[in-house]
């Protein structure tokens, strides 16, 4: 058969999809980029925050009506959406003929074989098969590489733990062997993620091995930057800001989920620290890194934020001066505790309060692009942008698909690194030009 996939939501949920890719394939089943080429349509979804479901159910309505026009035969609908509600979307989404759970992505070519049947495949999220081949969608040069999965920390305003079961990691052994393959293929920018990188390894060893998980990670012939994501600030520790310090490969890019800088805030978060230490933080990842790039988010609104705590998060970000800062309004998320909490706020006041951290953050991030004019860095070569007819990528201080890129003229190819001295700056992209 001739099967389509569409892939939703953060970079975990898109490494499933890759898995699930090439177990069909493997299967003897041909891929399609085309909706109207395919006879079967898989679509890996997203269930987190209303904007995602919103996103999931118009995605699985196109794809219905191309089935009502006869153009596709079936829908197959998985990962966190149906996990999330599957004890009514069977009911709710009857154009859909198969759901599958976190827990059963390896069991997709079985359900698209058994399409008749309309097959539900609900595993406990546990039961996932971490391990196995995967057709990378992302840029040859660039991979992300999932260490973890599922969530121990239950923040009170956070549904992942139920839809993704408790954290788990993979061993050492196997993500090194996979890190090894993503080398071969051509990879050069290793991306380690997993729902909170920082505690990668306690559930096997007794402990956190992050930092023994880099060791081996930098020995690998080929990969040239190695950067992480989602490092929970409680649990950065010396020995990872050291390691990070003094080896090249891991580049000084730290993206750590805040969601706020008061302590009473924190606290009905069901999260620890406090203004005081995460300033203290900050200061000392600056010390040990002068270069660091540091990113966080931050929730405006939620339930029992006062005035003074909005003032307190409003002088916490002037202080910390972030380099990338991203800042939503508190969702009000069934099925989670903060959902029931007393002093609610309403939607516009949250918006606003999100919208006058956004014009703060902005003054900060523009000082900061303009005092990057003049400067000369290492950039990965991603591409050449027809339009604007020049070479795009990104240096250390970018992540793809959340950062800015460098748009920059003179000879590169895709997925080599160049020098590139920045001449001017376009919102939040950089401009420049190869240096000889």
């Amino acid at each position: 058969m001739n099967i389509g996939f569409i892939g939703l939501g953060c970079e975990k949920n898109m490494i499933n999809t890759e898995q699930m890719i090439y177990r069909v394939s493997k299967a003897g089943h041909t891929i399609v980029s085309d909706a109207d080429a395919a006879d079967i349509i898989v679509i890996n979804t997203c269930g987190f925050i209303e904007s995602a479901k919103t996103e999931a159910i118009e995605t699985i309505m196109e794809m219905a009506a191309l089935k009502k026009e006869g153009k596709i035969r079936h829908i197959v609908v998985c990962g966190c959406l149906p996990e999330r509600y599957k004890e009514s979307i069977a009911e709710e989404l009857y154009e859909v003929d198969a759901f599958v759970g976190v827990g059963s992505f390896q069991d997709i070519v079985e359900v698209i074989e058994n399409i008749e049947k309309r097959p539900l495949r609900f595993a406990p999220p546990e039961q996932q098969d971490m391990e196995g081949e995967r057709v990378v969608t992302s840029l040859p040069s660039t991979a992300y590489l999932k260490i973890a999965d599922g969530c121990n920390n239950c923040c009170s305003y956070c549904a992942i733990p139920s839809i993704r079961g408790a954290y788990r990691s993979r061993t050492i052994e196997n993500i090194v062997a996979e890190a090894k393959r993503l080398a071969e293929g051509g990879t050069k920018e290793l991306i380690l993620i997993a729902q909170d990188t920082t505690l990668y390894g306690s559930d096997l060893y007794g402990e956190s091995r992050l930092v023994e998980l880099l060791d081996a990670l930098v020995k690998i012939d080929g990969i040239d930057w190695i950067r992480m994501l989602y490092l929970y600030p409680d649990k950065i520790t010396d020995a990872l800001l050291d390691k990070m310090a003094c080896e090249p490969k891991l580049i000084a890019y730290i993206e750590m989920p805040i969601q706020h800088s008061e302590q009473s805030v924190l606290s009905r978060m069901n999260r620890p620290g406090s203004r005081k230490e995460l300033l203290a933080l900050i200061e000392k990842i600056r010390e040990k890194m002068p270069d660091a790039i540091l990113r966080t988010t931050l929730i405006a609104g939620f339930p029992g934020e006062s005035e003074g705590d909005f003032e307190g998060l409003c002088d916490f970000v002037r202080q910390a001066r972030f380099d990338r800062l991203g800042v939503f309004p508190y969702y009000r998320e069934e099925g989670t505790p903060s959902y029931d909490f007393d002093g609610q706020l309403e939607p516009e006041e949250k918006a606003h309060r999100a919208e006058i951290i956004e014009d703060i953050q902005s003054e900060i991030a523009y000082e900061k692009q303009q005092a990057m004019v003049g400067k000369t860095l290492t950039v990965l070569c991603e591409g050449f942008d027809r339009l604007a007819e020049c070479n795009y990528g990104r240096s250390y201080a970018e992540a793809p698909d959340i950062d800015g890129k460098i748009f920059f003229t003179g000879k590169a190819k895709a997925g080599e690194f160049v020098t590139v001295e920045i001449t001017d700056t376009l919102d939040f992209d950089l401009i420049g030009e190869v240096k000889k």
